[in-house]
């Protein structure tokens, strides 16, 4: 089946008691057991929910992947999988990833004796020479988060594997739809379901798939001891969003290509973020990797106060966190998505106090190109 049909009917089937064609919330918190022991595969609402039950059979699918577990954050699903790793044992971490993750690898986990090698991991001899004899997984994010460095999956997950580790993969910006990272080798793949896979800014949540066996034993067994579950609410409203993934995606795509190439033609523009643009570094891999470019965009102003200018001068655009939205959302990454990152590694990445991201939405782009080029002017 095409991506749409799996799309709208995986995990979506008709609802056996009412013939209900949209999965019903099951707002819940235990089930009656006709017996000891005898139940309807539903006991307690944090270890198992029809609701979520329909959305991890839906994302896991888009994913190609054999299981899938929700989570109630991108961070907690994060967290989650960072629970195959033990004390003693190494990660290695692109260096341009999400601001929480750098957080909660630098300033929480490590404090367990789990041991963290942040590196550019577009460059693979850079993963390569990270490796130790301890390594036990690589954690990328493809493209990153705000720069969008792409980072090649086949050959990061072949030299993973030769030395005996997992590689996992963020694909939050890309979607299932605009990237398969299982299809290059990928062992895991995390979501921050609040983005595009909901799509509608109205829900947090965070998704884990996944295809080893035992792995998921595992992830499932943690999902229920830690309690950090989507809610059946919030599992309604991701699913109604991975219905129109496709569509949504397509038009994110078209914008955020169109948006690209209308800053970078702006004289006040000093740098663009994009992976669309044949002048980005891994501009050709890119086009092998994904299956489009998608909607998120950063640009260079130069300084705080030109930036400024811009932040509090868009009117269609909403200086906002967060992104994946129908609506078009401008954030400044360096105080507000990656605050928790020390200033002099955020220069190094190029997250500049002058530099403003766009999470391009789908509106027409007419409008949107109006509102930046009235603000950059």
């Amino acid at each position: 089946m095409g991506f749409s049909t799996i799309a709208i009917h995986a995990g979506n089937e008709p609802d056996s008691a009412t013939g209900a064609v949209s999965v019903p919330i099951y707002q819940t918190s235990t089930y009656a057991q006709e017996g000891l022991g005898l139940h309807k595969g539903f006991e307690y609402a944090r270890t198992q929910n029809p609701t979520r039950l329909a959305l991890e059979k839906n994302i896991a699918a888009l994913e190609g992947a054999k299981y899938g577990y929700a989570f109630a954050s991108g961070m907690s699903a994060i967290d989650a999988v960072l629970k195959l790793v033990k004390a003693g044992d190494h990660v290695i971490c692109g260096d341009n990833t999400y601001g929480g993750t750098y957080r909660l690898f630098s300033k929480v986990l490590a404090n367990y004796g789990i041991e963290f090698d942040f590196v550019d991991t577009s460059d693979i001899l850079n993963v390569e020479n990270a490796f130790k004899v301890n390594t036990k997984m690589v954690f990328v994010e493809t493209p990153t988060n705000p720069v969008m460095t792409v980072t090649d999956l086949q050959a990061v997950s072949e030299i993973a594997h030769a030395h005996g580790a997992r590689v996992v993969c963020d694909n939050t910006f890309m979607s299932p739809y605009l990237q398969q990272p299982m299809s290059f080798g990928v062992d895991i793949v995390v979501h921050s379901t609040t983005k595009y896979l909901n799509g509608h800014s109205d829900s947090i949540g965070g998704f884990v798939s996944l295809n080893d066996e035992e792995d998921s034993e595992w992830i499932k067994f943690v999902q229920n001891s830690i309690g950090a579950i989507l809610s059946p609410f919030d599992s309604f409203l991701v699913l109604r969003g991975t219905k129109t993934l496709a569509v949504r995606m397509q038009a994110h795509d078209k914008n955020g290509r169109a948006v690209a190439n209308f800053l970078a033609e702006h004289p006040n523009v000093q740098k663009v973020y994009y992976p669309g643009l044949p002048a980005h570094p891994q501009h050709e891999l890119a086009k092998r990797q994904q299956n489009g470019f998608g909607g998120m965009v950063a640009f260079e102003m130069g300084s705080l106060e030109k930036a400024k200018k811009v932040l509090e001068n868009v009117k269609l655009c909403t200086l906002a966190e967060s992104l994946g939205g129908v609506e078009s959302l401008i954030s400044h990454p360096a105080t507000m998505t990656h605050a928790s990152v020390p200033t002099e590694k955020r220069d190094k990445l190029g997250i500049t106090d002058g530099l403003v991201r766009v999470s391009v939405g789908i509106e027409d782009v007419e409008d949107i190109i109006s509102d930046l080029d009235q603000a950059l002017s």
